[in-house]
C-alpha cells in the first residue's frame, strides 16, 4: 500500500513555481539572472491598500473574522461587479478566498464528481486541469492556436461537451496567452451549457489587464442566459499588486455559496483579517494605481514584442490582456539540437541566465511564457540575452 493518496498520483508539481525556485537558486549563487518567469506585478501594493492594511493591525484587528469574509468586502466586491459589468449581485452571493486559486478549488470541490468531465481551453494555467484531477474529475482540453490568436471558439467547446460533462472553465484573460475569450463566443457556449445543466466557470483574473477598449463583459452575458449556473472567480493579486495578502473571491447563486462557506469553515476558514481590510481599501478606494500599472503594462508589451520578434524565428501573437507573451520558438529547435522548449528554457537558463517557463507546462509545447511585470531594463537586458543565445542557435546563412 502506497504512502500517498491516490489522487497524488493523478496531479503534477507546479512547473511555474519549479522554474522559480530555479532561479532563485541560481541568484543565490551569485549569478546575475533575468527573471521573466513571475506571475505577479513588480509593482508595490498601492499605498491607500498598505494603510488599511496597517490600521486594521493598529486597531487589533486581527481575529476570526466570519468565514466568508467580512459583510463590508463582500458588499464592496458585490457592488464593484454591479458598477462595472451592469450586473445584480449581492454580498450574499460573494464568498472571500485565499487568492483566486481557492476560489477555483472550492468551486471543484463542491461541483464535481469522480469521473464527471470538466471542458477548458489551453493553452492554459496548469492549476486548472490540476485541481479537476485533484477532485476526481475528468480535464477534457480544447486546443487553441496561435495562427487563430489563441480565439477560443465556440462550437469546439461544444463539440467537447458529452453525457459526462459538468462544467466548463474559461479563463479571460488567458494565462499563459493574453488571449480573450469574446462575447459572442461565450454566448454560444451558454446557450450550450443552459440547454444541458452545465455549469460555467469563468477565471477572472487578469479582468482589471486588458489593453485596448474592446467588449469583454463576459458576466453579463452569463448572467443575462445562465445565472443559476454560473460561478465568476476573481482575484485582488493582480489588479492592485497584492500577490502576497492572498485574496480572491467568488460570485456564484446563494445556494452554490452556502457550499463553499461549508468547504471553507472546514478547511481554512476566512482569510488573513487584514488582508480583508486592505482589500476592501483596493476594491471600494481610487482606482487610479490600477491605470497606471495597466499603462505601463502597455509599454512594456509593446517593447518586449517588437525586440524578440526582429528574429524572424520567434514568432508571437502580441496578447490583448494579462502580462505575458507567449512566443512560438518551434523555428529554433531541431532534431539536432534543441528539441523542445523545455530543452531550449533550460540551455537559455545556463548560457544566458535568462529564466522562462517552458511551454510544456501549459499544453503547449515549442512556447515560451516571458513574464513582463518587470522593469523595462530588464526587459532589454533579457531580450538582448534571449536574441544572442537566439542567433547562437540558427546557421549563419539563416541569420
Amino acid at each position: 500500500m502506497g504512502i500517498l493518496a491516490e489522487r497524488m498520483a493523478q496531479v503534477s508539481v507546479s512547473a511555474t513555481l519549479k522554474v522559480a525556485a530555479e532561479a532563485e537558486r541560481l541568484r543565490r549563487a551569485g549569478f546575475n539572472v533575468v527573471d521573466f518567469s513571475a506571475g505577479e506585478p513588480d509593482f508595490p501594493t498601492p499605498e491607500h491598500v498598505k494603510a488599511a492594511g496597517k490600521a486594521a493591525i493598529d486597531a487589533n484587528f486581527t481575529r476570526y473574522t466570519p468565514a466568508p469574509g467580512i459583510p463590508e468586502l463582500r458588499q464592496a466586491i458585490a457592488d464593484r461587479y454591479n458598477a462595472q459589468y451592469g450586473i445584480d449581485v449581492t454580498a450574499a452571493e460573494v464568498l472571500v478566498t485565499v487568492g483566486g486559486k481557492q476560489a477555483l478549488f472550492n468551486t471543484a470541490l463542491a461541483l464535481f464528481n469522480p469521473g464527471d468531465e470538466v471542458i477548458t481551453h489551453a493553452p492554459y494555467w496548469p492549476t486548472i486541469p490540476e485541481q479537476v484531477k485533484l477532485v476526481g474529475a475528468v480535464p477534457v482540453i480544447v486546443q487553441s492556436r496561435s495562427e487563430d490568436a489563441f480565439a477560443v471558439h465556440a462550437e469546439q467547446i461544444i463539440a467537447a461537451i458529452t453525457p459526462k460533462t459538468k462544467a466548463i472553465i474559461i479563463n479571460s484573460p488567458a494565462n499563459p496567452s493574453g488571449a480573450l475569450v469574446d462575447e459572442n463566443t461565450v454566448s454560444a457556449i451558454a446557450d450550450a451549457a443552459a440547454k444541458r445543466g452545465i455549469w460555467v466557470i469563468v477565471d477572472l483574473c487578469y479582468e482589471q489587464l486588458i489593453y485596448e477598449d474592446v467588449p469583454h463583459n463576459l458576466p453579463k452575458v452569463l448572467f443575462a442566459k445562465h445565472r443559476d449556473r454560473t460561478v465568476l472567480c476573481g482575484s485582488a493579486s493582480k489588479a492592485y499588486a497584492m500577490t502576497g495578502w492572498r485574496c480572491g473571491w467568488t460570485i456564484a447563486s446563494k445556494e452554490l455559496t452556502a457550499a463553499f462557506n461549508i468547504i471553507q469553515g472546514q478547511s481554512t476558514s476566512n482569510i488573513c483579517s487584514i488582508t480583508q481590510k486592505a482589500a476592501l481599501a483596493a476594491v471600494s478606494g481610487p482606482q487610479d494605481a490600477v491605470t497606471a500599472m495597466l499603462n505601463e503594462y502597455r509599454v512594456r508589451r509593446d517593447n518586449i514584442h517588437a525586440w524578440l520578434t526582429a528574429n524572424p524565428a520567434i514568432k508571437c501573437v502580441k496578447p490583448k490582456g494579462a502580462f505575458y507573451l507567449f512566443p512560438d520558438i518551434s523555428g529554433l529547435l531541431s532534431p539536432d539540437g534543441l528539441k523542445t522548449s523545455t530543452d531550449f528554457a533550460q540551455a537559455l537558463l545556463e548560457k544566458e541566465y535568462v529564466v522562462v517557463t517552458p511551454g510544456e507546462a501549459f499544453d503547449a509545447p515549442g512556447y515560451l511564457r516571458i513574464s513582463y511585470a518587470t522593469s523595462m531594463e530588464q526587459l532589454r537586458e533579457g531580450a538582448d540575452r534571449i536574441l544572442r543565445f537566439a542567433e547562437s542557435l540558427q546557421p549563419a546563412k539563416a541569420r
